[in-house]
């Protein structure tokens, strides 16, 4: 039985309204009805759980997160993750939080992960790990890409957040799932997920119904978009240091 989830959503949601957030999700028909998924979405903010969750809403799937050992820790959030049943990621004991996925898929749940692993402080797509594909291919669940654009704007990292912020577009796209065998060859269709995830953002930046007044440092934006965010080259730098 779920007893933390529903009122978890029904909170993000008054405050979304509360906000006047401009949610606009597409492609949630590519997130199966029953079954196993994963979930891999594009991460520039520290809400994108919270937004890329939405996709699953319309067909009844509560995604399960996996998320750094770290949150669990906290004393507020520890135990709302724990309830909504998310999964721990202990970096010093991936193979675990792996396992613990894997089950879950097979158990028919849906799973979320951010394959880049950190926020993208370039607001482009990093480099990317194996895992999401691997999982899916262990588990025989299809992949499916996403991304969330605009809620930088809220929460990211190196900026002040501001949860006060109102009229914020929020975009939410899901693309087609793919199926991932063993037999397949893990690195070239995790660059394959890569280049989904890197085309929806870009669909979705040039969808984006914002642009910076102004009077406002375009920091939200892509420096390729003409925007004052870091380069990718410069943004790596950042994360090593």
């Amino acid at each position: 039985m779920e007893l933390v989830y529903p009122p978890v959503i029904l909170a993000c949601k008054t405050l979304f309204r509360v906000l006047d957030l401009k949610l606009d999700v597409q492609g949630a028909e590519h997130i199966p009805a029953s079954g196993g998924a994963v979930l891999a979405c594009t991460h520039v903010s520290y809400l994108d759980f919270i937004f890329c969750g939405l996709a699953g809403l319309p067909v009844n799937r509560k995604t399960r997160f996996m998320a750094k050992q770290e949150i669990f820790a906290n004393r507020i959030a520890g135990p709302l993750m724990r309830g909504m049943h998310h999964i721990p990621v202990d970096r010093d004991a991936g193979q675990a939080s792996y396992q613990q996925a894997v089950t879950a898929l097979r158990a028919g749940e849906v799973v979320g992960v951010f394959p880049e692993a950190t926020i993208s402080q370039s607001f482009t797509v990093k480099g990317i790990k194996t895992g999401a594909v691997r999982m899916a291919a262990e588990a025989g669940v299809p992949v499916i890409p996403m991304t969330v654009w605009g809620s930088q704007r809220l929460w990211t990292k190196g900026h002040p957040k501001n949860l006060t912020q109102r009229h914020v577009p929020i975009l939410i796209r899901a693309g087609e799932p793919f199926y991932p065998t063993p037999q397949d060859d893990q690195d070239a269709l995790t660059q394959d997920l890569r280049a989904r995830m890197t085309a929806l953002l870009d669909q979705a930046q040039r969808d984006y119904p914002d642009t910076p007044q102004a009077a406002d440092d375009p920091w939200w934006l892509p420096a390729h978009l003409g925007g004052t965010a870091p380069t990718p080259e410069e943004a790596a730098a950042r994360d090593v240091r």
